[in-house]
């Protein structure tokens, strides 16, 4: 294929055509790594027989939990067949109502989702993070940079609920607080979209994040706000104002392409059945920690009283939970 000359002629495609072959070839060698792996335990399992040796036989069983880790990641990834699912991502939090305590939450819900990123070997930068008033985080971005990312994390968004004795309450009562979880596919690279310079407002101002001096007493944080369709993106996690201005352009150009394919989307949908909009207050997640310790997901029914792994990022049981349900398998709750 990559030998035909009439390929070539089209740059654009040909790219695109050869990231799905370097997909596939990568996908083809993980399975074929597993079944090198489990010809190996069967070796080692009918040497263990033969010569009745438990050395053998104790090999065997270590490479067990590995295969099995490996199987269950692949199955996983089966189930990512969108258009932009192959992407890395851009993740947006923002703390919702629950005053401190949301922005605490906030707070760990990005330690959560750079800890599940770190695990999966994805690379992780933080664009652009507003801290609280007290505690926590208003709002942070993050970009996830990792094969099939935006795949997984597809599945976090909506708004995510935590009930807990309040570590801000003097006496100590219970609070609830929410946070809302945006992710985009990172298309900066591989989607052209037209974004118009009369349609933007942009407004630097002083960075209020760490960093050193220069970033805390020059304005090179940089806003900016997409007219026509009231989208607002702001970075100051450079000291450079041409990098932030670069890196909130890589977040628009995200949010805008994930914009125009939702609402063509939704106007295709709207010509077949009425759908119901999901607003701000639709939880999709509750995290429970006093008086017990529970996270549910409303969507799938999948839970777990596990708290502690979910919060330093055991999030793929969740995923395949939903990603199963969205693709039309039955019992996606309990396979997870």
């Amino acid at each position: 294929m990559s030998g035909d000359p009439e390929l070539w002629a089209d740059a654009e495609r040909a790219r695109k055509l050869m990231q799905e072959k370097s997909r596939h070839e990568r996908v083809v060698g993980s399975w074929q790594a597993i079944l090198d792996k489990l010809e190996d335990a069967t070796v080692a399992l009918e040497l263990a027989i033969e010569e009745d040796e438990v050395e053998f036989a104790e090999e065997a069983a270590r490479a067990v939990p590995g295969i099995e880790a490996d199987i269950a990641r692949l199955e996983l990834q089966t189930l990512l067949g969108g258009d932009d699912d192959a992407c890395s991502a851009i993740v947006e939090i923002n703390a919702g109502a629950g005053g401190t305590d949301a922005q605490d939450w906030a707070e760990m819900l990005l330690r959560m989702y750079i800890r599940w990123a770190e695990a999966a070997g994805h690379t992780v930068k933080i664009l652009d993070r507003q801290d609280g008033e007290e505690a926590g985080i208003k709002s942070a971005t993050l970009q996830i940079e990792g094969e099939y990312a935006f795949g997984y994390l597809r599945s976090e968004g909506g708004v995510h609920r935590l009930v807990r004795i309040s570590p801000f309450d003097s006496q100590n009562r219970r609070q609830t607080a929410f946070a809302a979880v945006l992710a985009y596919p990172d298309v900066d690279q591989e989607i052209h979209v037209d974004i118009k310079t009369d349609d933007l407002r942009i407004d630097t101002y002083r960075s209020s994040g760490a960093g050193g001096q220069h970033v805390n007493t020059t304005d090179s944080a940089v806003r900016i706000t997409h007219n026509p369709t009231g989208i607002v993106v702001q970075c100051q996690n450079e000291r450079s104002q041409h990098k932030n201005k670069a890196t909130a352009m890589k977040v628009l150009r995200a949010r805008l392409y994930r914009y125009l394919k939702e609402e063509a989307a939704a106007a295709a949908e709207a010509k077949a059945a009425p759908k119901q909009k999901i607003e701000w207050g639709s939880q999709i997640r509750s995290y429970v920690l006093q008086p017990y310790q529970m996270v549910k997901d409303l969507r799938t029914n999948h839970e777990t009283g596990n708290v502690t792994a979910v919060l330093d990022g055991d999030l793929n049981p969740f995923m395949k939970a939903w990603l199963s349900q969205q693709a039309g398998h039955e019992d996606a709750s309990d396979e997870a």
